[in-house]
């Protein structure tokens, strides 16, 4: 590894553990829920956008 591949490294791996224990459960959840509507709406607009695709070129 370069030197420049460890600092990166050692600043990301410092971040990431300084965030880890600041993470509450209710977070996980919340964010779990929110990324599954997202999710589910942007399927919802692609077929929507899909249909009305077909419906045009008709």
């Amino acid at each position: 590894m370069t030197a420049h591949n460890q600092t990166l490294m050692g600043t990301a791996g410092g971040t990431f553990l300084s965030i880890v224990p600041n993470i509450q459960s209710e977070d996980i959840v919340k964010t779990a829920v929110l990324a599954t509507v997202g999710a589910v709406v942007s399927f919802m607009i692609s077929l929507l956008l899909k249909s009305l695709n077909k419906k045009h070129k008709k």
